[in-house]
């Protein structure tokens, strides 16, 4: 699920996940991550213009709605009915082998997140993978008026991506870095051409 999200601001109002980097658009390079690792892909937009964001991508809004990030797992949970891979749409580096992993774990858990030094919270909830039985404790939350996006973390089984076993992807900041606003769509151009460099080293 591609959770594309927040009123892009600092953009003016621009949807950011629209902006390119190293030559392609964010939310394509996030379609990419996902597509590797998941059967399908859901696109979590109230935008009208998003059906022509990814035209082959199935497209819903908010089922609960001005409740920000949960509201969109929330979403994402009812509208495709079984388990998801939520990714935000201003991730322009997250990877399709750390996609898989968070898959594989999901097997034992209810929510799977990696960790990362960067996150206030510690994980990664909008590059994370939720099972079925995240909608009633998501629902119990909001009605509570509880819109953190960990909030109901503590009544289902979650597991943990080690930041150790994050690393094997790269660098958890550049990982997980949102494209927010110009100086930040700067830097992850810096961070492309690095790579890129690494690239045609090897």
């Amino acid at each position: 699920m591609i959770l594309a999200g927040g009123h892009s601001s600092r953009y003016g109002g621009k949807p950011k996940g629209l902006e390119r980097v190293d030559g392609e658009r964010v939310i394509d390079r996030v379609a990419k991550a996902l597509g590797g690792a998941t059967d399908s892909l859901l696109l979590i937009a109230n935008d009208p213009a998003a059906s022509s964001w990814l035209p082959n991508v199935r497209v819903a809004g908010d089922v609960r709605s001005d409740i920000g990030s949960l509201g969109g797992i929330h979403a994402a949970l009812v509208h495709a009915g079984t388990a998801v891979i939520v990714v935000a749409w201003d991730m322009p580096f997250v990877p399709e082998g750390l996609l898989a992993e968070l898959r594989e774990m999901g097997k034992d858990a209810d929510v799977v997140a990696p960790e990362s030094g960067s996150s206030r919270r510690g994980l990664e909830p909008l590059c994370a993978y939720y099972s079925q039985a995240c909608v009633a404790p998501i629902e119990r939350s909001i009605d509570a008026d509880d819109r953190r996006v960990i909030g109901f973390f503590d009544q289902v089984r979650l597991a943990r991506l080690g930041v150790d076993a994050v690393r094997k992807y790269g660098d958890p900041d550049q990982l997980f870095m949102n494209v927010n606003s110009p100086d930040e769509l700067a830097l992850a151009e810096q961070y492309a051409a690095t790579a890129d460099r690494d690239d045609h080293r090897n």
